[in-house]
């Protein structure tokens, strides 16, 4: 028996509702706590309304973006769940970027709001002249020519969050441009309903209230998307108490406010491992540590599972797919080798997400082959925003296309060998740095690395090493016993000993950042 069924609405709960219904179960709850600075769900809730109030007497509506440059704050959050309930659209941008990139970016969204950290007003003097800004708004202290968000927010108007359809954007989510040009990628009410169901599901199952989050990494990507899952369970979330990354604060904090999760990026969870404070904390509240944003290597995943315990959780995702592509649990984490078992998975595909291993013509690859690692499914982004070359790109029969390499094994879990764009060939050999990365680190004087291709007259590109290194390290000794362990067209041809690799603003080591830094030497040299 079949049947026509025709939809007769795709009108969705507005993702600031989640806010509202948090204010109406847990309102005298703290949502926000800085320093000693506390901010209930209901104070929350009514300060994004009257900031959403005044917006709208202002002709901001509806489809409108609003450009937000700010490190983590209270008024940051706001921003984010007031472009929410306007149907608006939240445009954070990595707070180091440059103006000329913010410009781009102010320029290319259409943005009609400007909305800063006051620290970044020097930066800001050409991007608040765009043609399609009309209100600048200081998230602290205005001058003149200024609103200041405090103004906004401080009313008592009541707010009723805009009707939205499954499609509406909420989110341009731009990613970090280091291959070009930043692209936005369009995340919508519906699909970011489900990726925080998904979330909820298989990141910190049985999350509520008692729960307490840290916010470590920046609010703009994708510690944003966990502090939303945070509100919709009445979760408090913690911010640091100052501008820079403190380890010793992340454990202090950890223990005043018994944190049971935290999103990092493996650099941070690095940081905590390697830490003497992690020694000198109470930290067995954590419960989901969660890491994720560019390869973890084992020995340092051995490391925090000693000194953190069974309670870090890995997953692969991009902003185009909002993290939701694989998960490897805390369960399925192991100090032990022969218990841990899938060494090198990212684990499997996360809930109502498919993970296929495809050729260069977009077939599917029997299991243990390797290709690229494409994903369908509902938290997949809408496409990007006016960028019909990119888009074709990124898609393929359907699927969308990560350019990351791969492969899965019999029972679905997923193996990273690395990104296409790091690939280089040496000698007429493809070479994946993800693999030589690996097995350097496995020696003892070895705190980080990060090989790159680089330019040369024989071999067309060699392999270039940069490494952070312990105390005692011998650079002959190291080379032979790289010697041992990788093929010889494997072996980087030119190593460079950093006191710590450069990494974006998202806090990741970037293959294009390092091949700066070496080429930067090259030049300092001729």
């Amino acid at each position: 028996m079949t049947a026509d069924i025709a939809r007769v609405s795709n009108l969705v709960m507005n993702l600031g509702h989640f806010l509202t219904q948090a204010a109406q179960r847990m309102g005298s709850n703290a949502a926000l706590i800085r320093g000693s600075k506390t901010v209930t769900f209901q104070q929350l809730d009514q300060r994004v309304d009257s900031a959403c109030a005044a917006l709208s007497s202002m002709g901001i509506k509806k489809g409108d973006r609003i450009l937000v440059q700010s490190r983590n704050s209270f008024a940051m959050f706001e921003t984010m769940f007031a472009a929410f309930k306007l149907g608006a659209v939240w445009v954070p941008v990595n707070f180091r970027l440059t103006e000329d990139e913010v410009v781009y970016i102010a320029q290319h969204s259409g943005a009609r709001v400007l909305a800063f950290d006051p620290v970044f007003r020097p930066n800001l003097t050409t991007a608040r002249k765009v043609e399609t800004i009309e209100h600048v708004i200081s998230l602290d202290t205005a001058e003149e020519g200024e609103l200041a968000w405090d103004d906004l927010a401080s009313g008592s108007q009541v707010f009723a969050d805009c009707a939205v359809d499954h499609n509406d954007p909420c989110w341009f989510f731009f990613t970090s441009g280091t291959t070009g040009r930043p692209k936005a990628a369009v995340l919508t009410h519906g699909q970011m309903g489900f990726v925080i169901t998904n979330y909820l599901a298989d990141l910190f199952p049985g999350l509520g209230e008692g729960d307490a989050s840290l916010v470590v990494a920046p609010l703009s990507h994708g510690a944003g998307i966990h502090q939303i899952a945070q509100v919709a369970r009445g979760v408090v979330s913690v911010l640091l108490d100052g501008e820079r990354f403190d380890v010793e604060q992340v454990f202090a904090l950890i223990e005043e406010h018994q944190i049971t999760n935290a999103f990092t990026v493996p650099t941070i969870l690095k940081t905590m491992a390697d830490s003497d404070a992690v020694d000198r904390y109470d930290h067995s509240s954590l419960r989901h540590l969660i890491y994720a944003g560019s390869p973890t290597y084992r020995v340092d995943q051995q490391r925090a599972l000693e000194k953190l315990g069974p309670c870090i959780v890995q997953y692969f995702g991009l902003g185009e797919v909002t993290g939701n592509i694989t998960v490897l649990p805390a369960a399925l984490h192991h100090v032990d080798d022969a218990v841990q078992g899938r060494i090198g998975s990212c684990g499997y595909a996360r809930s109502a997400m498919q993970v296929e291993v495809q050729d260069e013509d977009g077939s599917a690859l029997p299991r243990g082959e390797t290709g690229e690692l494409c994903v369908i499914g509902p938290a997949v982004f809408s496409g990007y925003y006016n960028n019909a070359e990119a888009n074709e790109k990124a898609f393929r029969n359907g699927w969308f296309r990560t350019g990351d390499r791969g492969h899965m094994d019999a029972e679905g879990f997923v193996y990273i060998t690395g990104r296409e764009s790091d690939m280089f060939i040496s000698g007429g050999s493809n070479i994946y740095p993800r693999e030589i990365e690996e097995k350097i680190m496995q020696h003892p004087d070895i705190r980080e690395c990060a090989v790159v291709g680089m330019p040369d007259p024989k071999w067309g590109e060699v392999g270039a090493l940069a490494l952070v290194v312990h105390p005692g390290f011998d650079e002959d000794e190291f080379a032979a016993w790289m010697g041992g362990q990788l093929a010889s067209y494997k072996r980087p041809r030119r190593i460079e000993v950093f006191d710590e690799l450069p990494t974006s603003g998202y806090g990741k080591v970037t293959k294009i950042l390092v091949r700066e830094a070496i080429e930067a030497r090259d030049q300092d040299r001729n």
